[in-house]
């Protein structure tokens, strides 16, 4: 399901003391299938925009189309509903969200309240929670029983359930450890592989460089790039001026780069680094 922003203008509190523009004449177009990053500091605006993906914001001018549905300034909640239904956002710490007696409860409530049928709504719960690593045995159990990670997972399981189309991840792993960090990235990786179009916020460069195909970076409200993320992770100059980083891979071939190894083109995941190490071994 394709999405597609068109001079989006976003102004909180207008007519006030407190008029604040948080987005400034976006243009941007999000494929179907595709894996899109959103990159920038705190204050460029990728909270607000993802807000616009699933109508909780409306724009100020412009228009968001997602799918057939055109979303302006006056869009009535009942013509916007079904983008709700089509797009699921993770917010940030989504395990906030639980709220219901039972793990099995929680997940299906979303369903239920879109007019899906208790017992279709259960059955569908039941896969989602499987699908995220929950077992059977934890599903009468209370969510706020279960450790911060399975938590999480159920919170995941309860926006999958509502069978979205497409999913937003505002930083998805943030406060996990290195090895759950991993293994959630895995989760929305094989999500994606399923045909979901995926749109993830974060500042974690590897994770740009590991999954998405299509990266903007958003400064003050402001689309400043976009392009592949093989492509912007070459051009240096503007990654350090705009102090965004690079991927680790990236960084350590400027190290090798420095020691005088020869690189046409900077890598940007480990495996490309690897790759690119093994063939100057076989030609010194």
């Amino acid at each position: 399901m394709a999405i597609h922003f068109d001079k989006v203008t976003y102004t909180y509190q207008p007519d006030t003391p407190f008029e604040s523009r948080a987005l400034f004449d976006i243009d941007l177009a999000i494929a179907d299938g595709s894996f899109t990053a959103l990159v920038g500091h705190t204050g460029s605006g990728k909270s607000t925009l993802l807000q616009h993906l699933n109508a909780l914001l409306l724009p100020t001018s412009g228009t968001v189309t997602v799918d057939e549905t055109v979303i302006q300034a006056d869009s009535k909640a009942k013509a916007v509903k079904p983008v709700r239904q089509k797009v699921g956002v993770v917010f940030q710490f989504p395990e906030t969200q639980l709220f219901d007696e039972t793990v099995l409860k929680d997940v299906a409530f979303g369903p239920k309240n879109f007019g899906v049928s208790p017992a279709d709504a259960e059955a569908v719960a039941r896969e989602k929670l499987q699908l995220v690593g929950i077992s059977e045995a934890l599903f009468e159990r209370s969510p706020f029983e279960l450790s911060g990670g399975q938590m999480r997972r159920v919170a995941i399981a309860g926006i999958l359930a509502m069978k979205p189309t497409v999913l937003v991840l505002d930083e998805p792993t943030a406060g996990l450890d290195p090895k759950a960090r991993q293994d959630m990235m895995g989760l929305f990786a094989s999500i994606h592989a399923s045909g979901v179009t995926t749109i993830l916020v974060t500042h974690l460069m590897d994770d740009v460089a590991d999954y998405a195909d299509t990266m903007y970076v958003l400064e003050k409200g402001r689309v400043i790039k976009s392009g592949t993320p093989q492509a912007l992770f070459q051009d240096l100059e503007f990654m350090t001026a705009h102090q965004l980083g690079v991927p680790k891979a990236t960084q350590f071939a400027l190290h090798l780069q420095a020691r005088g190894l020869q690189i046409d083109q900077l890598p940007i995941t480990r495996a490309a680094l690897i790759e690119m190490m093994m063939e100057a071994a076989s030609h010194g």
